[in-house]
């Protein structure tokens, strides 16, 4: 695997062959300015507010209670009649996270926030599942600790013909240093490689 500074677009995104063997190293394109530009609008009050609210309803869940709203969701998934997805959707956090997305102009993939279960309290748009904690976005960042961030192996997707790849990272107090949750940003490592290219 050869080292890199940027890759060109074309690199990037050519074909679906190169999904095989990501061109390069995550970490010449996520640099801690994109680790510090997403702690900064995630650490806006509305995401501490909204996560300490969902911590409190909850408080800490069974992995039986967990896995009846996760197995709710994608039930809803299926349905016409959709209560906890258009209630987590819809809610403040959601609206927020929606507007970052959009705000990034296709940097940002999908955005979502979880409690201290690993369950979701906001998103971007509409996940598969509604626990996390059994992934890595979680067990490696708030089921660690208040500081860890976790960048997941780039994964190429043949729809869109781009490579991505998650970037996770404990949610913690500013003051207290106490974790409250987590997050999860997926990055378009094709555009992100675009817009680090110098322009001819």
């Amino acid at each position: 695997m050869r080292n890199f500074a940027f890759i060109p677009l074309m690199c990037l995104a050519a074909s679906s062959s190169l999904a095989q063997e990501f061109p390069g190293r995550v970490e010449s394109l996520i640099t801690p300015d994109v680790i510090e530009e997403i702690k900064g609008w995630s650490s806006q009050p509305i995401v501490k507010l909204a996560v300490e609210a969902q911590n409190q309803r909850h408080g800490v869940l069974t992995q039986d209670e967990i896995d009846e709203l996760d197995k709710t969701w994608r039930e809803e998934a299926q349905a016409d009649d959709k209560p906890l997805i258009s209630a987590t959707i819809a809610s403040p956090l959601s609206n927020y996270l929606l507007k970052r997305q959009a705000a990034s102009v296709g940097l940002y993939k999908e955005i979502f926030i979880m409690d201290v279960n690993g369950l979701n309290v906001g998103q971007s748009s509409i996940t598969t599942d509604y626990w996390q904690g059994d992934e890595a976005k979680f067990q490696k960042t708030f089921a660690i600790g208040p500081t860890e961030i976790f960048i997941d192996k780039p994964e190429f997707d043949d729809g869109l013909k781009i490579w991505t790849s998650q970037v996770s990272m404990t949610l913690a107090d500013k003051d207290s240093g106490d974790a409250f949750g987590a997050i999860t940003v997926e990055i378009n490592l094709t555009e992100l490689s675009r817009r680090r290219t110098p322009a001819f």
